[in-house]
């Protein structure tokens, strides 16, 4: 129980870093036909929808990819931090959180799919990718470990 008190803020903090570059390194290489290549972020694959008249599809984007894994790593951090309020947030929300976590993770990898199925293109995982999966799965340990500390803290 010891090392899991220690654990929770390496992994939050981890999982934050790998988050903020997740979302702001390419997460895939596309080469369309040899000759224009393209290495789209999260960021920027966001802005290109807005600005290419998507704009549901880019507020979309933008909640699952952006606005609840900061929202789950900011209560978790909350939560971590011994705040009733947020723990209690936590409980509620962990499940439905949890859910979406690898969403965007799964898209990313069937675009990549696609693009070498389709022989269109070719697409080569990048950085990004790697470190937004991290940032899932880093976060979805720590919360883990949040929950079950409350709950042996709230047994003795």
């Amino acid at each position: 129980m010891a090392a899991t008190r220690f654990l929770i803020p390496i992994f939050l903090f981890i999982a934050t870093f790998s988050l903020a570059l997740g979302l702001t390194m390419p997460l895939m290489n596309v080469s369309k036909l040899y000759f224009f290549d393209e290495n789209p972020s999260l960021v920027g694959l966001i802005a290109a929808l807005w600005t290419g008249g998507d704009w549901l599809l880019a507020v979309i984007v933008s909640l699952f990819s952006v606005i609840l894994p900061i929202g789950k790593l900011a209560v978790a951090q909350l939560a971590a931090a011994h705040e009733p309020i947020a723990a209690r947030l936590l409980h509620r929300w962990i499940g439905i959180l949890s859910k979406w976590s690898m969403l965007d993770v799964l898209l990313v990898a069937l675009v990549i799919f696609a693009a070498k199925t389709s022989g269109l293109a070719t697409a080569i995982a990048q950085p990004g990718l790697w470190f937004f999966a991290a940032s899932a799965i880093l976060s979805a340990i720590a919360t883990h470990f949040i929950v079950q500390r409350e709950k042996a803290e709230s047994q003795s």
